[in-house]
C-alpha cells in the first residue's frame, strides 16, 4: 500500500481564516442584537391587542344572544351577567376566554376590568393593560388600552 501525499495541497482551514469569520459573525449578531432585544415587549402588546379583540367579539355575541333571548343566562356553559344587554365587567373574561394562566384580571370599581399580562413588575402593569367597561343605559361597552410599559 503505498500512498502518496501532496505536501502543497492544504488540509483545511488557516488559523486567520477561522478568525475572519469569527469576527463577520461577531460583528452580525452585534448589528442583530438590537433588532431582537425588545420582542417580549411587542409580544405583550400584540396578545393585549388580541385580548381587546376576544372581548369584543365575546361582548357582541352575548348582546346578539341576549336581543334573541333576554332570559339567557348561560353562554356555552359559562354563566352571564348582563348589564344594558352586554356582559358585565365581572364576567367578560370568562366568556372571552380571558380567565387562564396569560392574564391577571383587576377589578376597576364595580363596572370596569382590567386585564394584564402575567409576570409584569407592579410599575409594567401601571400601563400595560386592556379594560373592558361595561355597557352604560343606551350604550355599548367601551374598550380601553395603554401599552406604554410592556416591554
Amino acid at each position: 500500500m503505498n500512498k502518496s501525499f501532496n505536501k502543497g495541497a492544504q488540509g483545511g482551514f488557516t488559523l486567520i481564516e477561522l478568525i475572519v469569520v469569527i469576527v463577520i459573525l461577531g460583528i452580525l449578531a452585534a448589528t442583530a442584537l438590537p433588532k431582537f432585544a425588545n420582542l417580549s415587549g411587542d409580544a405583550r402588546k400584540a396578545s393585549l391587542q388580541a385580548a381587546r379583540g376576544s372581548m369584543t367579539s365575546a361582548a357582541a355575541m352575548a348582546h346578539g344572544k341576549f336581543l334573541i333571548d333576554s332570559s339567557t343566562n348561560s353562554i356555552e356553559g359559562v354563566t352571564v351577567g348582563f348589564s344594558n344587554g352586554y356582559p358585565t365587567a365581572a364576567t367578560i373574561g370568562d366568556i372571552s376566554g380571558l380567565i387562564s394562566n396569560d392574564y391577571l384580571a383587576v377589578p376597576v370599581g364595580t363596572t370596569a376590568m382590567k386585564f394584564h399580562p402575567v409576570g409584569l413588575t407592579d410599575d409594567q402593569k401601571v400601563k400595560c393593560y386592556v379594560q373592558y367597561t361595561q355597557a352604560a343605559a343606551g350604550n355599548a361597552p367601551t374598550y380601553s388600552q395603554d401599552f406604554a410599559t410592556c416591554a
